[in-house]
């Protein structure tokens, strides 16, 4: 599976200096931080980047501005980055420290730094050790929320490109949990989407048991990810119940999945009623 663009941004944001992104001081206040970045939107807008710039890099650029102005507009954020970017310039060989310790706060921190520093296949290999030892491994219990959600999306990536499907949703299915509680990724969060569909679809009875497949569309029809996706997740859900031999489940998925495309189809017809009868004479040239 090819690597969502998204996290390379992302990582390349996490490791780059946001004040240097925008052009401004540590120190900078919120008003120069605001004009710093309207400023260098405009030079990046559309409309005045010019035609000798690739729109897809400009468009990478706008994005990675976006990202770091909304870090340093946010007390919260600022502090995180203040912390982490203290943390970079010490000189202290952070990772070493890292290996040396067992725990499970720093064996989750070590994946985390992996993944910022072209390291995603130790970070995926040490992830998969601790899945899968005996007892349970969560690294939202060990990360703080923000870390954790950018921590889950690259690592997904990097587990999704090895085949590890199950894993790899699993992870992104609890960010996307995340971000309807309280908006994290923002601008990325449509490619997070849309990363997630694409696992979704990539998912079924050739890449791993029935058991498992159904667990991955009950979780997704719980993400809230609209009426057409959950008709298709409820009739994969049906086709998967009877191949585990459950007709009764399979039966109230497809029934279910039934209902919903009945009301879809009600909508569109209320919606195209409601426009005709609020057209007026003048919109027909006179004629009613």
């Amino acid at each position: 599976m090819r690597r969502a663009p998204a996290g390379k941004i992302l990582a390349e944001l996490l490791l780059q200096d946001c004040y240097r992104i925008l052009g401004v001081p540590p120190d900078a206040g919120a008003v120069e931080i605001k004009r710093a970045f309207r400023e260098k939107a405009k030079r990046l807008h559309p409309d005045t980047a010019g035609y000798s710039r690739k729109a897809r890099d400009t468009a990478a650029e706008m994005r990675i501005l976006l990202e770091a102005y909304h870090i340093l507009s946010d007390a919260e954020t600022r502090a995180r980055f203040a912390g982490w970017r203290a943390q970079q310039n010490t000189g202290f060989d952070y990772r070493s420290w890292l290996l040396e310790r067992e725990d499970g706060e720093s064996r989750a921190k070590l994946i985390f730094y992996d993944l910022l520093h072209d390291l995603e296949a130790e970070a995926a290999d040490l992830y998969l050790r601790l899945l899968r030892a005996p007892g349970s491994y969560s690294l939202a219990e060990w990360l703080d929320r923000g870390d954790f959600m950018d921590c889950a999306f690259l690592l997904a990536e990097e587990l999704a490109q090895r085949g590890e499907l199950y894993e790899a949703f699993r992870l992104l299915a609890e960010t996307v949990v995340l971000e309807h509680e309280k908006p994290y990724f923002r601008h990325f969060f449509p490619e997070a989407l849309a990363f997630l569909r694409t696992l979704l679809a990539a998912i079924g009875p050739d890449t791993m048991p029935d058991e498992l497949v159904l667990d991955c569309l009950q979780t997704a029809l719980e993400l809230r990810l609209g009426r057409k996706d959950d008709i298709r997740i409820l009739r994969r859900m049906a086709e998967c119940c009877k191949r585990l031999g459950d007709a009764l489940a399979a039966g109230v998925c497809s029934g279910e999945a039934d209902r919903l495309e009945r009301l879809g189809k009600q909508a569109r017809t209320e919606a195209v009623y409601t426009w005709g009868t609020r057209r007026t004479p003048a919109d027909t040239g006179g004629n009613t």
